[in-house]
């Protein structure tokens, strides 16, 4: 039997053993989180200065902005310092707390852009019961229950991998720590935690995922049959298609990469999923989701442009 040791501390991989491309990986990273700050701050500040947008898609919309900021968050700053550090620890409990976090968030945005398709499916196919259905009560229930839920869902997974004893290495082969890298270093047996990573994961994701795509389908099928509208379907199939891009990037990476059993064969498969899925995908959300919004783009010059007014004249006093 393996001698097992009280491990106080986790290695991280490196993105590249090169050291003269950390620098430059750096700044890649480094700009694509900047943007994630700046573009999802903005349209957090739209929408809680802008009256117009205080209504249920804007509210499941800030709460988008506001996950991938967080999610982005948990990794990327880590990820960062690996890069221009010789030292690539990560504490035990860290490891854990950023094991939970990334989960937590992960699996809250997987639930709101299922509530967020619901919330589109009323609008466009039930307009007069719109703010009937999706009153204020009913918005807030479904985000608290996502957060809630994703909550319990992530303190399985920490508690789970945390009362495990790892033995093999402390050498994690991932760029952060998440549960399959380290099942991967554990002496017990995970059979069970891969069974809890395969079927609750997958059950959240393409639960998620097929509620998303149903919404879709009865827009779609709603303007093609009962509105029979060009204009409107066009628009409708331009909307959903934008949206569908983010929705299938979300969920087939997050499913390529839990639904699987853990295996050290794919593991450098997962570090290049998981930079889509943890930094690519919050940048694009607020490009494809607010930022083609036409009120966004609205309240976003009304906002600035006072902001312009008001500097032009106080330069002119």
């Amino acid at each position: 039997m393996e001698n097992v040791t009280t491990v106080n501390e986790f290695l991280l991989l490196v993105l590249t053993s090169a050291l003269e491309l950390q620098p430059f990986f750096f700044v890649i990273f480094f700009i694509i989180y900047l943007i994630n700050l700046l573009g999802n701050g903005a349209v957090l500040v739209i929408i809680i200065l802008e009256p117009k947008l205080h209504s249920p898609m804007y509210l499941f919309l800030g709460n988008l902005s506001c996950l991938d900021i967080c999610y982005s968050s948990v990794t990327l700053p880590k990820l960062l310092i690996n890069l221009l550090s010789s030292q690539k620890a990560i504490s035990f409990s860290g490891c854990i707390a950023q094991l939970h976090f990334f989960h937590f968030l992960g699996s809250t945005e997987a639930i709101l852009l299922a509530i967020m398709a619901f919330d589109r499916f009323v609008a466009i196919c039930y307009p007069l019961r719109y703010m009937v259905i999706m009153n204020l009560q009913v918005c807030t229930l479904l985000v608290g229950v996502a957060w809630l839920t994703s909550f319990f869902y992530a303190l399985m997974h920490s508690v789970m991998t945390a009362r495990l004893n790892f033995c093999n290495s402390q050498k994690i082969n991932h760029l952060f720590c998440d549960v399959k890298p380290l099942l991967e270093l554990a002496c017990n047996n995970t059979l069970l935690n891969q069974r809890l990573l395969s079927i609750v994961t997958g059950s959240i994701s393409i639960g998620a995922f097929f509620l998303t795509l149903l919404s879709y389908f009865y827009i779609i099928g709603f303007l093609l049959f009962k509105h029979q509208s060009c204009s409107a379907l066009h628009k409708a199939l331009s909307t959903c298609a934008s949206h569908f891009v983010v929705v299938c990037l979300f969920y087939g990476t997050v499913g390529f990469t839990y639904i699987r059993p853990a295996s050290a064969s794919t593991m450098i498969q997962d570090r290049m999923v998981a930079i889509i899925y943890s930094a690519v995908t919050p940048v694009l959300n607020p490009l494809i989701y607010t930022l083609r919004n036409k009120e966004v783009m609205l309240a976003l010059k009304k906002i600035f442009g006072r902001k312009f007014l008001f500097k032009d004249c106080r330069q002119h006093h």
